[in-house]
């Protein structure tokens, strides 16, 4: 079971700047090189270019890196997915923020909240991610304040979900058992 982390791998990635990658973590304890370590393995973390957030994020009540991040459902049990959010950008989009978003995907920098800007507006899409697929979806404010986000959803079959912004932060993953069926991926 994969965990993500990413960091900026300077200067080999972006030669611009240390952080524009970034992997938060939720320590057990102490504060500590071995907590952070440990946090990683389990899954107590996340992804971002640090202008969004997400903290908390539990399925059916377990938080991810806890419990192996392993939920056991019967077959007709729906998931709710939640998490605190946070985004964060500029009232208006200037000049260099619409270049950025205008950019294709494979040219830098990869990770930007203003790839994630609806439109010209404060808003950005929180996605609920099943198996790797985007599958629902929440209008939020990046407005720089937390926001307590809950999808509810019927899973078909064993899963592993997550929580991102693309292309800006994204979560690691919780995994759904059905039935004690495996997760099968194509």
């Amino acid at each position: 079971r994969t965990r993500i982390s990413g960091v900026t791998d300077f200067p080999c990635v972006y030669d611009e700047r240390v952080g524009l990658a970034r992997t938060y973590f939720k320590p057990e304890g102490k504060l500590s090189y071995d907590s952070y370590v440990s946090a990683l393995q389990k899954g107590r973390s996340y992804v971002t270019d640090g202008a969004s957030h997400i903290l908390d994020f539990t399925v059916n009540g377990v938080e991810a890196g806890t419990g192996n991040s392993e939920v056991s459902l019967k077959q007709n049990q729906r998931v709710k997915v939640s998490a605190k959010v946070a985004a964060n950008l500029p009232d208006k989009q200037d000049e260099e923020g619409a270049d950025i978003a205008s950019r294709p995907l494979d040219q830098q920098p990869y990770w930007h909240i203003e790839r994630a800007r609806i439109g010209t507006s404060r808003m950005v899409k929180l996605e609920l991610i099943v198996n790797g697929e985007a599958v629902e979806s929440k209008e939020m404010a990046a407005n720089g304040q937390w926001q307590d986000i809950t999808f509810n959803y019927d899973l078909r079959e064993s899963a592993w979900v997550a929580l991102r912004i693309f292309p800006s932060s994204h979560s690691n993953p919780i995994f759904v058992l059905k039935d004690n069926k495996p997760i099968h991926v194509l």
